[in-house]
């Protein structure tokens, strides 16, 4: 059995904190969110890997990430962190066809922003307050095998506006106790990449230990995993059929016109 190759990406910022709160996130996740996912997603069909702000390359090192076939990215308070050189670096990757699972507060990361070209800013409210998801979309894989409407009996309100553009495809829909709604499950398409965003997820309160919850990112690491294209080529020197047009720059030099590459070009390994 092929295995899909997951890297599981957190900042893991919040679970080495000191003092009060850091002890009491550690009593839910005591090695870190990416260390729990990592345990509980595991099965037969993928091959996981962890990698955390701290590590050497932030753990994507080009031997690492050309070889990924889905990203799940989880952050919160560390984004402007990430080097957008990095950031590039994913998006091309993702344009090529490595999936993207982004969690929670990754909504504002830079490479979620990115690739969604808007603020991506929405309402929230940290009060530990109930949220009821309901299934929008039964016939999408992400929700497949999810009830129609399941609950959180605590969570981080997340609510509209949120700012992600109109071509995501509606998974999971939002009601909060205190009244707000939210798209908590929307699916999108970049180039020949695919990207799930889920946001229920903070990390004082134990969502990722529900079944339900885990099934629903197990569902959405196998939809977004896809084939990686090869580096793209975009110049055509010479055409497919014969050109009888006579050239109107023929006697000018036009080559410095085109001496900087397009970005999808300098990418090199697949």
């Amino acid at each position: 059995m092929k295995k899909t190759k997951v890297v599981i990406w957190n900042e893991f910022v919040h679970e080495r904190e000191t003092g009060a709160a850091g002890d009491y996130i550690r009593t839910i996740y005591p090695a870190g969110i990416h260390t729990f996912l990592a345990e509980k997603l595991a099965a037969d069909d993928l091959e996981i890997r962890t990698a955390t702000l701290q590590d050497p390359e932030y753990g994507l090192p080009e031997s690492i990430l050309y070889e990924t076939e889905v990203l799940v990215w989880w952050g919160h308070c560390a984004h402007d962190q990430i080097d957008d050189s990095l950031v590039d670096q994913l998006q091309q990757r993702i344009l090529a066809g490595m999936g993207l699972v982004v969690l929670h507060s990754g909504h504002y990361s830079k490479i979620f922003r990115r690739m969604m070209g808007t603020s991506c800013r929405l309402r929230w409210r940290e009060i530990g307050e109930k949220e009821r998801l309901w299934v929008v979309d039964p016939a999408h894989p992400v929700s497949a095998g999810i009830p129609e409407t399941f609950t959180l009996p605590h969570s981080e309100m997340y609510g509209e506006p949120f700012g992600v553009p109109d071509d995501g495809k509606i998974v999971f829909q939002s009601w909060y106790e205190g009244g707000n709604v939210m798209r908590s499950g929307i699916a999108f398409r970049r180039g020949a990449g695919k990207i799930f965003y889920f946001s229920p997820g903070h990390e004082t309160y134990p969502i990722y230990h529900d079944a339900i919850i885990l099934r629903v990112i197990g569902n959405a690491i196998r939809w977004a995993a896809g084939t990686t294209l090869p580096p793209r080529i975009t110049p055509q020197p010479e055409p497919l059929e014969r050109v009888r047009t006579e050239n109107p720059l023929k006697n000018l030099d036009t080559s410095g016109l085109h001496a900087v590459k397009m970005p999808q070009e300098t990418f090199t390994k697949n």
